[in-house]
């Protein structure tokens, strides 16, 4: 295939820089995107992750020429293209309501960006055909929008998007729409097309287990700054800041006072839970800072039973105050001591006998399992900061978009 061949000898595949990419619209207080520097490389996905109005949409819309920057540059391939109309960036978007044209048929919608650059016809169904294949929707070519599913609407966005091979792929939370399990199945697709086509791709989500299971690295946003950025496991296993260890699964995160070090780790005083080594350095005795426990890390068993090496002295104490059973898992949460801090506990479902609320029991992890975090962070979205503005276009067609700009980046 053509996108497959574009994927070996690595055409059709850009590399994205921002630099310094700021956003300030007038009368807000503060800025939606700020001084962002960034790099995708040549074929690989980021993930731009990040609650409501903390500027990452705004962010794509600023690469895709949507909306003109404050202060700052979109380079690909190294040549600044920040003053270049969106019609000229040779960029596919798609949008989370895909804007897709309901009086022509999935063919004709795929092929409406191979018609605005003149493309011959026998060309223009040559290529139709084979991104309708990409996207295993070739027997629906003759299908109207009205008459496909959730999922295949989205792969006729996605069609759309790539059969102009454009240098950029930018995916505004597509997957926003679907239920659970179409959304499971159409983060594997978006994987699959993606790497099938080799093309550098950006896509825009606030859901973290989508930007973890699909992307090459995950850049989190916070009141419009760029809080981390990195691979998935990087961002989870290490994360850069309080918000970023809170907003990318779930976390404990128990602040107290550094009194040491060992090693590679810092020793903190936690209140209501003793001296805990955590991995991390750099901080001084005396200081503030937090340990950062995954809730999947963290054994629990009824009162009297063997700590784990590397867990503390001795075994954390608690009480169950509730259980909920998802299936998969068991999500406990317990009270250390009588007036200590409240620990989130996942265990497997099934693994252990399920422990009822009242039971006392004890808590302990790995050495490897505490981590130390900054005190200090963007924590919450409050306030204006970071906000996407007023007067920025909308998804899949919104206030200043038109289908044929927002779905497919039309250049002549």
């Amino acid at each position: 295939m053509a996108e497959a061949k574009a994927a070996a000898d690595g055409s059709g595949a850009g590399e994205l820089r921002l630099d310094g990419l700021t956003k300030t619209y007038p009368g807000q207080h503060g800025a939606a995107v700020r001084g962002i520097d960034l790099s995708v490389e040549r074929g690989s996905m980021l993930a731009v992750l990040g609650p409501s109005g903390c500027g990452k949409s705004t962010t794509l819309r600023m690469i895709a020429g949507l909306i003109e920057p404050t202060a700052g540059r979109v380079l690909v391939d190294g040549r600044d293209i920040t003053g270049i109309p969106v019609h000229r960036r040779d960029m596919g978007m798609v949008f989370q309501s895909y804007a897709l044209f309901p009086h022509l048929d999935v063919a004709r919608n795929v092929a409406f960006g191979l018609e605005m650059r003149k493309v011959s016809r026998a060309e223009r169904d040559r290529r139709v055909a084979e991104a309708l294949d990409l996207v295993r929707l070739g027997h629906l070519a003759g299908r109207r929008i009205a008459q496909l599913s959730g999922g295949q609407q989205q792969r006729v966005a996605l069609a759309r998007a790539l059969v102009v091979r454009p240098t950029l792929l930018l995916l505004d939370e597509p997957l926003s729409n679907l239920d659970a399990q179409l959304r499971g199945e159409m983060r594997d697709e978006i994987r699959r097309i993606q790497r099938e086509t080799g093309i550098t791709a950006v896509f825009v989500t606030h859901d973290q287990h989508e930007a973890l299971s699909m992307a090459d690295r995950v850049a989190v946003l916070a009141r419009g700054r760029l809080e981390q950025v990195g691979s998935p496991e990087d961002v989870y296993e290490r994360p850069g800041s309080r918000f970023v260890a809170r907003f990318v699964g779930r976390a404990n995160l128990v602040e107290g006072t550094v009194t040491g070090s060992d090693g590679e780790r810092t020793v903190v005083e936690l209140p209501g839970v003793g001296r805990v080594p955590a991995l991390g350095t750099g901080r001084a005795t005396g200081s503030r800072a937090a340990v950062l426990l995954r809730p999947h890390r963290i054994a629990l068993a009824p009162a009297g039973a063997v700590p784990r090496d590397g867990s503390p002295d001795a075994p954390l104490r608690g009480t169950v105050l509730s259980a909920g059973y998802s299936g998969e898992s068991v999500a406990y949460r317990v009270r250390v001591g009588a007036r200590g801090p409240v620990f989130d506990v996942e265990r497997p479902s099934g693994a252990e006998a399920a422990l009822a609320p009242g039971t006392a029991v004890e808590l302990s992890w790995d050495a490897a399992a505490a981590r130390l975090v900054d005190a200090a962070g963007a924590d919450e979205q409050d306030g204006p900061d970071g906000q996407d503005g007023p007067d920025a276009p909308r998804s899949g067609g919104g206030a200043g978009v038109s289908p044929a700009v927002g779905a497919i980046g039309v250049a002549p």
